[in-house]
């Protein structure tokens, strides 16, 4: 008689990813404050097709004078819109901005997962490496 039969087995797997899945979704609503801060934190206004503006918090990355962001795979919606319409306002201490976002590809993606590295708890609850990261360039007014 085995100790581990073929059901149990499938119990046993479906059971860890639906806690996987309900981890992932706590960490990312309520125990989002752990993300690494790097250099603070900064608001994303994106814009839908329609002219709405849509905001989010994202920790600020600085390197060499250049703000990047990094999206890990669970909240990528907005990565998704800002690609559609790249034209978005960084607001930093009080002070907005318009800029371009750039999707960092390639070694420039893998280059900004290691200039960016986070804690592997952090890493494993929400992804990785990173599904994108942005760079953003100012905008000529």
């Amino acid at each position: 008689m085995a100790i581990l039969t073929k059901n149990r087995a499938i119990k046993i797997g479906i059971c860890f990813l639906i806690f996987y899945a309900v981890i992932v979704i706590l960490f990312e609503t309520l125990l989002g404050t752990s993300q690494p801060t790097y250099d603070g934190t900064m608001v994303i206004t994106s814009f839908e097709e329609d002219g709405a503006a849509i905001d989010r918090v994202v920790a600020r990355l600085d390197l060499d004078g250049q703000i990047y962001v990094a999206v890990n795979h669970w909240p990528r919606a907005w990565a998704r819109r800002i690609q559609r319409n790249p034209d978005i306002q960084l607001t930093y201490q009080g002070e907005t901005w318009n800029y371009t976002a750039v999707v960092l590809e390639g070694t420039e993606h893998d280059q900004g997962a290691i200039d960016f590295s986070v804690p592997f708890s952090f890493r494993f609850l929400t992804g990785f490496p990173p599904r994108y990261f942005f760079r953003f360039d100012p905008k000529a007014d």
